[in-house]
């Protein structure tokens, strides 16, 4: 056969190709045999004496593009571990660009947004904090807790000597404290933390039984009367730091549900990549420069969907 009959076969293959699903097929000569294995190629002048096929391609000119093609096979599970670190990365291996950089644009502005609203809930908790430290006061507090309701098992010596001047929290006993409060029962249900603990600044702007502690409580107090204008002010205020550090939450979860789709769409993408090349490992019979046949093992690529 000669080669531009030869040539004109293959033309033909690739003009018949679309009416066969689209599918392409690349020859590419693999290594030669190794130590102790038989390739026979159909003529036997290549055979038993060994004569080289002069005029067919070289191994170099045989290695197709395809082979760079079946290399770049994607790992739908690394696609996914990628994306679950950072989002579009796996998408980007894969090859969907646009995808990539969406996924990773919505990462990032989801982070931003949670960081923004975690340091708003901090600087509203300095300020609700700062607002307690000099409006409430233990000492106001345990005071007409002892002289108003005659807890049962006094002395309660709550009050630290010769402590004047010291800010309120530096001036009470906290043990004997609580057990006045113990002893009290009734609507005073709660014990208060120590000074600085998350609770001791929730419950003095929650429970009725500390509101004889803010500087605009009146003389007395009874349990189901009005709070005062400071107690009031400074729970809302609290519940403000609260719902920024509940944005916060949000926006960090929803981060993390960007992470898992994005995992899962990158596993898609790869599997999709794949789908368009599909290779396997076969054998075809060449005509070869003396007119007869030669077995080659190849690479055949299909492309298409």
């Amino acid at each position: 056969m000669s080669r531009s009959l030869m040539m004109a076969c293959v033309s033909l293959v690739f003009l018949l190709s679309p009416l066969r699903a689209q599918e392409i097929t690349s020859l590419v000569l693999l290594p030669p045999p190794t130590a102790g294995e038989l390739r026979t190629s159909g003529d036997a002048r290549i055979d038993l004496l060994g004569m080289p096929d002069l005029n067919g391609p070289s191994p170099a000119q045989q290695v197709s593009s395809a082979v760079d093609e079946a290399a770049r096979r994607k790992s739908p599970w690394l696609a996914a571990g990628m994306s679950i670190l950072v989002p579009g990365a796996g998408e980007f291996y894969a090859g969907d660009y646009w995808k990539s950089a969406a996924f990773f644009a919505v990462d990032v502005a989801l982070w931003i947004f949670a960081y923004n609203y975690d340091k708003k809930g901090d600087r509203q908790t300095d300020f609700f904090q700062n607002f307690a430290n000099q409006n409430w006061s233990v000492v106001k507090y345990a005071q007409y807790a002892q002289d108003n309701l005659t807890p049962p098992n006094g002395p309660y010596n709550w009050l630290i000597p010769n402590t004047e001047g010291r800010p309120p929290w530096d001036r009470v006993n906290w043990s004997e404290l609580n057990r006045m409060e113990q002893d009290i029962g009734g609507y005073y249900s709660h014990v208060l933390p120590p000074y600085g603990q998350q609770q001791y600044y929730e419950l003095i702007g929650k429970y009725p039984q500390f509101n004889q502690g803010w500087d605009d409580s009146g003389p007395t107090f009874n349990y189901g009367d009005p709070l005062t204008s400071n107690f009031l002010w400074y729970a809302g205020q609290r519940g403000l730091a609260n719902r920024y550090y509940e944005k916060a939450t949000t926006f960090v979860t929803i981060a993390l549900v960007n992470h898992i789709v994005s995992a899962f769409d990158a596993a898609f993408s790869a599997a999709s990549w794949n789908k368009k090349l599909q290779a396997s490992l076969d054998t075809q019979a060449v005509p070869t420069a003396w007119g007869g046949m030669q077995e080659v093992p190849v690479v055949k690529l299909t492309y298409g969907l």
